[in-house]
């Protein structure tokens, strides 16, 4: 065997291959030297003329941002391969900038050499695609990679949504008073101070509630309180607040799902003042949250559908100019919420007020913050306990409430659950003791049926009422799950093992017929994620929620790696993007319904190949979950 040949059973994946193609393949390299530092590729123009085997020296390659910065840097030296991936996957453009330190020697093996081992030897083939898979579920990578979709007109807009930080705002200076501050006092520091929002204090200094004009108007004046009593009785709670680092987005999603007016702003030494939520929607003109502004707003049913109808098209422009999939499923669920709760307000406003304190939860997907555009209704109500001759009456009033209010969303667009598991169900319209046994029944039952039922509510997240109702209900939880539970979390883990990833033995996207169409599920495809999450999240009593949220509490116990997190996380969030912009384009072009069924052959080289990774991953965490949870139920 001749040096060249030695040498090639030394590099990925030229060592995949016979003895006597590798001889025949030496005999085909071309040997250049590179004599100074200068760029040899650039990015998604340079076309490649072959692949490149690295024989001494090295390539820097990385990606140039739009400000030419140096973006993902790495050096390869001997015995790396390099332009595979581009040659199959990207028309032979390269994917990166490449630069050779001066000296660099190379073997070029010409492109149609190249694309025929690829034919000829599939482990050859796929190393390429593998390995461009994997590079793809980094995120920054991936950005890259894509082409970008912002029009120049929406960069401003973008930036500050997307990448500016509340610290880069200017927060109003807090004016404080003491809570045994007359109302009259109050007012009138605000009108000497200037401000719209006094916050009150208590005796050890701490911020406990806040006055506004609408706080003297709703609790004072409409309700005839004494001037001279304190603020402290009057003033309205809780008070909201969020890190500096934060991003601007992520402070407006805030005050809509709280129903914030006033952020406080938090820094390591306290606050350092606060934003009101017109100062960010001011500035935010043409943003997405102005449209949720408009909801909030709508006055009936009618406009409420009006503006549902609208969301599809937000989805589109959000993904197509690069927001992340999982900044959109919070935008989708914010608005949902926001018609959720201008509905259930027209309702009490109509039949009256409650007869008890109660909760009206969300469940699923809108649970988990995770809500796409087909989405249907999971809600229930859990109502205070009350004395035996009320509960009748109790009962007749929230059974009817829920009814009204179901059938508002399903004129809406929010379509009845076909599984049941609405509010207008009596099922799952309960007092506070009656949701505590079924927890308990469900955990000790230890059947499939009931893991259903836990894994439905387990996602159930506050939407409107008296949050202190649901916070008894997961300190109950909280109890219940510190005895040993391993048979019922063996079959919650079971859950995450019943979707086969749909991957064949030979590495091709496994399908089924529908139509006309060979297809695979989007939805199916995510479940194990969720269901793995779910069950290492009861397994931890972990109360959050949000997928992403639970696995960064379960990184934080150590459940699992960063490296874990991150494979999870982005493999999660890259099918959600996927599904989002399939049901918005049908919903937008085709005008029809929404599914989560994808046609392989619609998608690039890219996706798919991606799409195989992830798959990949999928199938390694169901193997960790399948030993994790089999362990402790012996």
């Amino acid at each position: 065997m001749n040096p060249k040949s030695k040498f090639l059973k030394t590099v990925k994946p030229f060592n995949l291959l016979p003895d006597e193609v590798l001889q025949g393949v030496a005999e085909l390299l071309q040997e250049v030297q590179h004599p100074k530092d200068t760029i040899l590729y650039l990015q998604d123009v340079s076309k490649l003329r072959g692949v490149d085997i690295i024989v001494r020296g090295e390539y820097e390659v990385f990606f140039y941002d739009s400000e030419q910065n140096k973006r993902l840097p790495v050096r390869y030296g001997s015995g790396h391969c390099f332009g595979g991936a581009s040659i199959l996957l990207n028309r032979r453009r390269s994917f990166r900038t490449v630069i050779p330190s001066k000296g660099t020697v190379v073997y070029t093996l010409h492109r149609k050499e190249f694309l025929a081992l690829c034919q000829a030897y599939e482990g050859f083939f796929h190393y390429f695609t593998a390995e461009y898979g994997r590079r793809m579920l980094d995120e920054e990578y991936a950005h890259f990679i894509r082409p970008s979709r912002i029009q120049p007109e929406n960069n401003i807009a973008a930036d500050q949504l997307y990448s500016r930080k509340l610290q880069t705002i200017e927060p109003r200076a807090i004016v404080s008073c003491s809570g045994d501050t007359s109302i009259t006092h109050a007012a009138q520091t605000m009108i000497d101070q200037k401000v719209s929002c006094l916050f009150v204090k208590d005796e050890q200094e701490q911020i406990v509630g806040y006055i506004t004009d609408l706080t003297l108007r709703n609790n004072v004046v409409a309700r005839q309180v004494d001037y001279s009593r304190p603020v402290q009785e009057i003033m309205d709670q809780p008070i909201i607040s969020i890190s500096s680092q934060a991003y601007i987005y992520e402070a407006v999603l805030l005050m809509f799902q709280t129903r914030a007016r006033y952020l406080l702003i938090e820094e390591a030494a306290g606050y350092s003042g606060f934003i009101s939520r017109n100062k960010l929607l001011s500035s935010l003109a043409q943003s997405p949250f102005m449209f949720i502004q408009s909801v909030k707003l709508a006055r009936n049913v009618p406009e409420l559908k009006q503006r549902w109808q609208k969301v599809p098209e937000l989805v589109y422009q959000l993904l197509n100019r690069g927001v992340k999939s999982e900044i959109v499923n919070q935008v989708i669920t914010t608005v949902a919420d926001t018609i959720a709760i201008n509905v259930i307000e027209g309702v009490i406003e109509e039949m009256g007020p409650p007869p008890a304190k109660f909760v009206f939860m969300v469940l699923g997907s809108e649970g988990r913050q995770e809500q796409t555009l087909r989405t249907d209704q999971d809600n229930a109500i859990i109502y205070e306990d009350k004395a035996n001759e009320q509960r009748e009456m109790v009962r007749d009033y929230f059974l009817a409430f829920a009814t009204i209010v179901s059938e508002r969303l399903d004129h809406i667009g929010f379509s009845f659950c076909e599984g049941g598991f609405m509010a207008k169900n009596s099922k799952w319209t309960h007092s506070l003791s009656h949701w505590k046994r079924n927890y308990s029944t469900w955990l000790a039952e230890s059947d499939p049926d009931a893991v259903l039922k836990v894994a439905t509510f387990f996602d159930c997240r506050f939407l409107y009422g008296d949050a202190s109702i649901m916070d008894e209900l997961k300190a109950f939880l909280n109890e219940e799950l510190k005895n040993p539970r391993h048979r019922f979390l063996h079959h919650m883990a079971q859950n995450a093992l019943q979707y086969e990833p749909p991957l064949t033995f030979f590495n091709t996207i496994k399908t089924f017929s529908s139509g006309s169409q060979q297809v695979f599920n989007l939805k199916k495809t995510m479940t194990p994620i969720v269901d793995l999450v779910r069950a290492y999240a009861l397994r931890n009593r972990i109360f959050l929620t949000n997928t992403g949220e639970r696995l960064e509490a379960l990184a934080q116990m150590g459940i699992f790696t960063e490296k874990e997190r991150q494979e999870l996380l982005q493999a999660y969030y890259y099918l959600m993007g996927m599904r989002l912009k399939k049901q918005a384009i049908q919903i937008i072009d085709d005008r029809k319904a929404p599914d989560n069924l994808l046609d392989p052959k619609t998608l690039t080289k890219i996706e798919q190949v991606t799409l195989k990774e992830i798959f990949k991953v999928i199938g390694d965490f169901q193997t960790k979950i399948k030993v994790s949870f089999m362990e402790t139920l012996y």
